[in-house]
């Protein structure tokens, strides 16, 4: 068991499959008791169920984390059930990759990408906000992209979204200092969620790879025949081109198993091998 995981209560959004259930299952894993927040309530509950079974602890409350008063009452949720919450991990969130070209079939999801992205992110920190300052401690994680790094041709609105959640993630860092520490995590290409369905153009992930589009397209063949080389494949090699939900998970849970007095505050998780260049 981590002694800095060891009963800390930990909120984390999207937690109903994918990246959130991974998290959630090795922060429970580590002593942590993990509130889940998600819009699919069967999801949720099967993960949370899993939780249980396994003998660790957890409770869940479904939400939709466009509506402040749901968030709200799905942290009100995890203070009743053990009295705190020590860390957010804001990590509900949607990529509908386009060009503006395709905005008229883009457009509902834009919307909805700047309602789950964005405000999904304010409506967390509110509402664990005032928890964290009384208890004189907490943690806030967002997970941005480093699609948000730049604007780029064919995600114009996305990287507009994740943009922003590192600006919010500043901002808060700045405004709760010594009471709130704040990590933004921002990782590369990842297979393996449920990211890559809300996609409206798949040419559009070709804005990260510039140069490299050709020598990504030919990886994502071998990818997609199983002919990638061994090297590719191996997390211990240096031409490891393609990091997995559990590289990432791995790296949110570093970030919370440190001591309070150490704050992570930025970090970018990438493949060492890899053809995304932003």
């Amino acid at each position: 068991m981590s002694q800095y995981l060891q009963d800390k209560v930990i909120l984390i959004t999207g937690a109903g499959g994918g990246f959130g259930q991974l998290i959630a299952e090795k922060v429970a894993a580590q002593g942590a008791k993990v509130v889940g927040v998600d819009i699919n309530e069967a999801g949720l509950k099967a993960v949370f169920e899993g939780i249980a079974a396994a003998g660790f602890t957890g409770t869940y409350k479904v939400a939709d984390v466009t509506d402040m008063d749901q968030v709200v009452a799905a942290a009100q949720h995890g203070i009743a059930e053990f009295g705190a919450l020590d860390v957010l991990v804001n990590n509900a969130g949607v990529m509908p990759l386009a060009y503006f070209a395709d905005h008229e079939r883009a457009w509902q999801k834009w919307h909805k990408a700047i309602d789950i992205n964005i405000k999904g992110v304010v409506n967390g920190i509110s509402a664990v906000y005032d928890q964290m300052i009384e208890q004189g401690r907490g943690q806030v994680v967002n997970i941005s992209s480093i699609f948000g790094n730049a604007g780029i041709d064919g995600s114009g609105v996305y990287s507009a979204t994740k943009a922003a959640v590192t600006t919010i993630s500043d901002s808060l860092r700045i405004e709760a200092k010594g009471k709130i520490k704040v990590t933004t995590v921002k990782p590369t290409g990842v297979t393996g969620t449920n990211l890559a369905s809300w996609i409206v153009n798949e040419k559009a992930i070709l804005g990260l790879t510039c140069q490299r589009a050709g020598t990504y397209m030919e990886n994502i063949g071998h990818l997609t025949e199983g002919t990638m080389r061994p090297e590719q494949k191996d997390v211990d090699s240096i031409e490891y081109w393609l990091i997995k939900p559990d590289d990432l998970a791995d790296a949110v849970v570093h970030v919370i198993d440190q001591p309070w007095g150490i704050s992570i505050s930025d970090i970018t998780v990438r493949a060492s091998g890899e053809d995304y260049l932003y």
